[in-house]
């Protein structure tokens, strides 16, 4: 597994929030619902996101864009449109006012809005907990970044635009899956331009020898992991890789071996039911106290505490 698809592991989708919306301008949402990430797909007509500080983004058909949370923004037919409509956590709907919306603007499975003839059609997939696992990937991502039809090609658009709208058997792992695939395809071409900065640990991974070392750690982090061991597995010198990862990835093996490994902690702990020891040892510390130990100095919470 590399290290971005290391990273999507944490932020796959279960039980995503997901909607067709189908709107008449002038429409406005204002966006309060606080969620980690959320990508929305333009399928007709167009949308303005505005978010409260950083530059306003228009979408048309075929455009992606991805919303970093947990900030509020605002999505509407124009700027200059005042909101109409609240979303809050939950996806709970309402007036400015607090009157809910919710079954007012329901127009059917999975889809919301005023008019299904509505000129304005988006898909919205939204990841609605922010798991440690994707902490990393979340700040190498900036608030809001779009990606144009006319630049990339995605055929996961119409087919989650197909599925949204079906109510059969399994369609909540369908669209889980279909959202993920979305998400991956988007950022893998965003990270691949020059304005992305692409972080350094997406960049390393391209280098034949801390590329390998990322994955044997991401792959592995219940081993007993040296400097040395890691070097004998890439073929290279202790002092090599060591100067090398820095250089490539912005730390020391051993440090990002750490923020993985208490990552995947975090991970487990929120949920699993498997026992702080088993914990441990499938994240590579010896036991429970060792893994209390550097827990608890990152997170500032022991496991049993961060569980409940």
């Amino acid at each position: 597994m590399d290290t971005l698809a290391s990273l999507l592991d944490g932020p796959r989708a279960r039980g995503a929030f997901l909607l067709r919306s189908i709107l008449t301008p002038p429409w406005s949402l204002r966006i309060k619902d606080r969620a980690p990430l959320t990508v929305v797909a333009m399928v007709r007509g167009q949308a303005w996101v505005v978010p409260d500080a950083g530059e306003k983004v228009l979408l048309r058909p075929g455009d992606v864009a991805i919303v970093r949370g947990p900030d509020e923004y605002t999505v509407a037919d124009d700027p200059a449109t005042p909101p109409q409509i609240h979303i809050h956590p939950g996806q709970h709907c309402t007036t400015p006012e607090g009157e809910s919306l919710t079954q007012a603007m329901d127009l059917g499975v999975r889809t919301w809005g005023d008019s299904l003839d509505g000129p304005t059609m988006m898909l919205t997939g939204t990841y609605q907990m922010r798991g440690e696992v994707n902490g990393r990937l979340l700040a190498a991502l900036p608030p809001l970044l779009a990606l144009r039809a006319d630049a990339w090609r995605c055929p996961f658009v119409p087919l989650l635009g197909d599925e949204i709208v079906k109510d059969e058997p399994g369609q909540e792992a369908v669209l889980d899956r279909l959202l993920d695939l979305l998400l991956i395809a988007a950022l893998r071409a965003w990270f691949s331009r020059p304005e992305a900065r692409a972080p350094a640990w997406y960049r390393a991974h391209g280098d034949p020898v801390v590329g390998k070392a990322l994955r044997v750690l991401h792959n592995h982090p219940d081993r007993p992991w040296t400097v040395a061991s890691l070097a004998a597995e890439t073929g290279v010198s202790r002092a090599a890789l060591a100067r090398r990862f820095a250089e490539r990835v912005g730390e020391p093996p051993m440090a990002y071996l750490t923020g993985w490994r208490l990552a995947l902690a975090a991970d487990l702990l929120r949920e699993t039911d498997v026992t702080v020891g088993a914990v441990a040892r499938r994240v590579g510390y010896g036991s429970s106290f060792a893994l209390s130990t550097a827990f608890k100095r990152v997170h500032g919470l022991s496991p049993q505490e961060y569980r409940r």
